[in-house]
């Protein structure tokens, strides 16, 4: 396969729209129904792709990005959820480890490669970023943290839960392509989310205004946590977008 570029897949238009603020020239396009968007970092093309929530969407705009743009790496980035008290709002973690969560159980997909992660870590914190290594759990829906912390007890370092690394990191090993994941910190371990994503979301995990109404109408004790999260989620999304430039940078140097 022809090597043409970096590759990227973030689920959510708010994790994306920091990091295009920040690179200020791209082209948008449509691949597949996805949003497509093509922009310059350093002297490296970047294909960034929007896969939309959850491991199915993960994995099959991984596999289109792949398709279409022959990525020589894939960065996988967005929010996270902290699992253990530590983690502040805005910290960014990078996988060292990727696990899937699904039935209660924990199976671990793959080890990010060493190589790759360390010099990101490094020009992050350069960079004054509050950045550390982590164990990233992919899941289809919210988890109670601190039940899943006592499952854990202490069995993995530095966890936060999210929804779509591992299906990335599964679509990127089967091309034969290395990835690495970036998250940025939107919610910390003693912030248990109040809400079910199926909730305001379709069923293709798609987000919905109606339900999002529909459910805050409900219950309107959620409101402030939505109002909490929306302002988490601007602090966290400013630090990622300056990480994932700066892992892009780095990650330019290894073609």
């Amino acid at each position: 396969m022809k090597t043409e570029c970096l590759g990227a897949v973030a689920a959510m238009p708010q994790e994306i729209a920091p990091l295009l603020r920040r690179v200020r020239r791209f082209q948008k396009e449509k691949i597949s129904g996805f949003n497509l968007y093509r922009f310059d970092c350093g002297s490296t093309r970047v294909a960034l792709i929007e896969s939309g929530m959850g491991p199915d969407h993960a994995a099959l705009a991984t596999a289109t990005l792949i398709r279409s743009a022959s990525p020589h790496v894939i960065l996988n980035f967005g929010f996270c959820g902290g699992v253990l008290p530590g983690l502040t709002v805005g910290d960014l973690v990078l996988a060292e480890r990727v696990f899937a969560l699904a039935g209660g159980r924990l199976s671990e997909v793959l080890t990010p490669p060493l190589p790759l992660t360390s010099p990101i870590l490094e020009s992050c914190r350069k960079h004054g970023l509050s950045s550390r290594p982590g164990s990233f759990i992919t899941a289809t829906g919210v988890v109670n943290k601190r039940a899943l912390a006592q499952t854990l007890e202490g069995s993995i370092h530095e966890p936060v839960l999210e929804m779509e690394s591992a299906a990335v990191f599964r679509e990127a090993e089967k091309a034969g392509i290395e990835a690495v994941a970036l998250r940025g910190v939107s919610d910390p371990a003693e912030e248990e989310l109040g809400f079910d994503i199926a909730e305001i979301c379709d069923s293709e995990l798609n987000l919905s205004p109606w339900r999002l109404v529909l459910t805050l109408a409900k219950r309107p004790s959620l409101v402030p946590q939505f109002i909490r999260l929306a302002r988490n989620s601007k602090v966290a999304g400013a630090n990622l977008a300056l990480g994932v430039e700066l892992a892009l940078l780095v990650l330019s140097e290894t073609q």
